[in-house]
């Protein structure tokens, strides 16, 4: 993709809230608002389509033109897209049922426990690294939660800020413990591979410009993600 001012940027995610909402336009997500706010600078056009997350990563990766978000930047995916913008930085934790079978003040200590987390996301890869073998895969945050409610999954390991705004939608709090962040990392607008270096210098420049304005950091304040 050429950075020709003007142009229409397909761009492909996921409901994930607080941070990506579908059907809200009042109250978006951050990092929705945040896209949008890219292609408004960058005079983009922007097309959104959300689909389950491990389509989103499929599409991104054999589509023209095609864009992401919020893809977690990893060494194993440095090579398959074209970085555009950081985005938000991540706290990956564990998520597990109180007095259940998985200890989240010494999660080192539970290795073998079956883990939770949503399908094709980079998550599979932190916890292999962590050492983690048993991982179940859900199509959705609603299916993580009925996996950890009928016994399929031991604990979640996912984003902080999803998992404390699934537990309040939910009215969970007290049914489930968390664990200390146990990795954080970068959260980007990826794109495919054909993206020329003009385009990523320029949406990469206009995020610098928004991190100098203040605009990311009040709209994170917009929602409490500070």
């Amino acid at each position: 993709m050429h950075a020709a001012q003007g142009r229409q940027l397909r761009v492909v995610t996921t409901h994930l809230p607080p941070l990506v909402i579908e059907n809200d336009d009042k109250n978006p997500g951050v990092l929705r608002e945040l896209v949008d706010e890219l292609c408004k600078r960058t005079l983009t056009s922007l097309k959104l389509e959300f689909v389950p997350w491990k389509r989103a990563l499929f599409l991104a990766t054999s589509m023209p033109a095609t864009a992401i978000f919020p893809l977690t930047r990893l060494a194993e995916r440095e090579a398959k897209f074209r970085w555009l913008a950081p985005l938000y930085e991540e706290h990956y934790m564990f998520l597990a049922a109180r007095n259940g079978r998985f200890d989240v003040q010494h999660p080192e200590e539970m290795k073998a426990r079956h883990i939770a987390l949503l399908r094709g996301a980079a998550q599979a890869a932190i916890l292999q690294d962590l050492g983690y073998r048993n991982i179940v895969e859900a199509n959705s945050i609603e299916e993580i939660h009925r996996y950890l409610l009928k016994g399929m999954a031991d604990a979640a390991f996912g984003e902080r800020n999803i998992i404390q705004s699934s537990l309040q939608s939910r009215s969970a709090q007290t049914d489930f413990q968390v664990s200390a962040p146990v990795r954080t990392t970068t959260a980007w607008l990826a794109g495919s591979l054909d993206f020329d270096d003009a385009t990523v210098q320029l949406f990469q420049r206009a995020k610098a410009a928004m991190d100098a304005d203040g605009t990311s950091r009040r709209l994170l304040a917009k929602y409490n993600l500070l």
